[in-house]
């Protein structure tokens, strides 16, 4: 007898406080869903009172437009609407001012933008147009100037004799004063000429000088006998 009267207190004690446990998670998800819906409702007043704002800036506009109403719902009744629309008419007012402003000032903003790109397409334009007259122009000039190759074969044809390539690069720099005549450079171009048998390089110990080729110098050779006969 003492033994059932023991299990029946104890399973009545775990009831007790699984009951208690349900209870304390049931009043917690109430509450849980009460502020859900405070903070729907709200959002709802929220939405609402932009609707009206809304269709009065549209009705100030002159615009008629059918809209489609918000169904009210059993939740929504104890929204305090008729207070909130009361104050929406100063507010749509400036709300009005505002949207005019606004058109005002993106009207003024796309003016200027289009401006500005008109007068930066003109100034590339005018830049591009700059640019390729100074290009054909220099072109035009190095075209006219000859080249470094011509002018170091022709020195070596008129001189003669041998010359180094500090000689020729000095010679050829007070010829053309407007170009920038380099020592290496024209002893790169001379060596070029040599492996192309369009020049000769002798060596008189350490230094080395360059002539023309025999074929260049043999016809000023052979006139000059021909003027002291004369």
């Amino acid at each position: 007898m003492s033994e059932s009267t023991t299990d029946t207190t104890g399973l009545t004690h775990q009831y007790s406080a699984q009951v208690a446990a349900d209870l304390e998670t049931n009043l917690k998800e109430q509450e849980r869903i009460s502020g859900d819906i405070a903070a729907l409702q709200q959002q709802l007043a929220a939405l609402q009172h932009d609707h009206s704002v809304l269709v009065n800036i549209q009705q100030a506009l002159g615009v008629t437009q059918t809209t489609k109403e918000p169904t009210p719902s059993t939740e929504t009744a104890t929204v305090p609407s008729p207070r909130q629309k009361a104050k929406s008419a100063p507010r749509s007012k400036q709300t009005a001012r505002k949207s005019t402003a606004a058109r005002e000032g993106t009207s003024a903003k796309k003016s200027t933008a289009a401006q500005e790109r008109t007068t930066a397409k003109k100034s590339t334009a005018a830049q591009e147009r700059t640019t390729a007259k100074k290009s054909t122009a220099k072109s035009e000039t190095t075209a006219a100037q000859p080249t470094l190759v011509g002018l170091i074969r022709h020195h070596l044809t008129e001189q003669g004799e041998p010359r180094s390539a500090a000689e020729i690069s000095a010679a050829l720099g007070q010829a053309h004063p407007e170009r920038d005549i380099k020592t290496k450079v024209v002893r790169v171009t001379l060596e070029g000429l040599v492996a192309r048998s369009q020049a000769q390089r002798t060596k008189q110990g350490s230094s080395v000088f360059y002539t023309a080729p025999e074929a260049e110098t043999a016809p000023a050779a052979e006139a000059q006998p021909e003027d002291t006969s004369s």
